[in-house]
């Protein structure tokens, strides 16, 4: 792999991590529309999407970084609605966390390629579409409103994204909307319900990363996981202020980009399949 595949994969996970346009789709169809037969099947290639993972969790750890000081201090202080809200996201981690632990490789190998990643790209474009119905649809309530059966449904949808094509914010912030939640409170409750998810899965995948002996892609996931963080730290930023300012079909121009490069690549794919 090159320092440039790197650089730019590192540029496409920080962005499409907290976009809701998969970043594991885009991290199938990426290779495929660049060509870049040399990451498929390389064993250097786990120890960099780790560094990326990690990366993005930072980002998001820094971002919020007053919310989760308050919600880790609720454990010994008296802040009822942060510990409420720290239950809520633990009850919500569950499900991707014990399927995704067991599940994950079986995922990953039962849609593997471009065109099943454009697919289900589409999918999670009309998904957000109908987020946007439901918003116009759902009351008003706030976080503190949900109750932790609905919290455990939002960790339920979240298990989508192991699917090539499903995104991770797509689904939580649709269901969150589907609750009665706003678009801004529905952003800040996925974004703080990824970073255990994603800080967990990368910690979990750092003995792996030794055990291959590619010790040597270390300082070049650094710099990819660095770029990778800076990145989602603005991509953040800027998702957060868009949820704030939109409050009607927030997340259209979303699923109107899935759908057109989903059905772009699956187009492609299924022509380079006839010929």
């Amino acid at each position: 792999m090159t320092s440039l595949q790197i650089i730019i994969y590192a540029l496409v996970q920080g962005i499409t991590e907290l976009f809701p346009v998969s970043s594991v789709g885009h991290g199938v169809i990426l290779p495929y529309l660049a060509g870049w037969t040399n990451i498929s099947g390389n064993p250097q290639f786990l120890p960099l999407l780790v560094m990326l993972h990690l990366g993005t969790a930072l980002a998001l750890l820094v971002f919020f970084w007053r919310d989760w000081v308050d919600l880790i201090s609720s454990l010994w202080m008296r802040k009822p609605r942060q510990r409420r809200l720290l239950g809520l996201i633990v009850v919500a981690t569950i499900p991707a966390a014990i399927i995704g632990k067991v599940f994950n490789h079986t995922f990953t190998h039962l849609f593997p390629s471009a065109f099943s990643a454009s697919v289900f790209l589409v999918v999670n474009g009309l998904v957000l579409f109908a987020a946007d119905y439901l918003r116009r649809r759902a009351r008003d309530r706030t976080i503190n409103e949900v109750g932790y059966g609905q919290s455990f449904l939002i960790g339920v949808a979240q298990v989508l994204a192991l699917i090539p094509g499903f995104s991770r914010s797509g689904v939580t912030i649709t269901a969150g909307l589907g609750l009665g939640l706003s678009y801004e409170e529905s952003a800040r409750f996925s974004f703080l319900l990824a970073t255990p998810i994603i800080l967990g899965a990368g910690v979990l995948e750092v003995p792996k990363m030794l055990k291959s002996h590619a010790t040597h892609m270390i300082h070049l996931g650094l710099i990819g996981g660095l770029c990778a963080g800076v990145v989602a730290l603005i991509s953040t930023a800027f998702l957060m202020r868009y949820f704030q300012n939109h409050e009607v079909r927030a997340l259209r121009p979303f699923g109107i980009y899935c759908i057109v490069v989903g059905v772009v690549v699956a187009v492609m794919s299924l022509a380079h399949v006839h010929f």
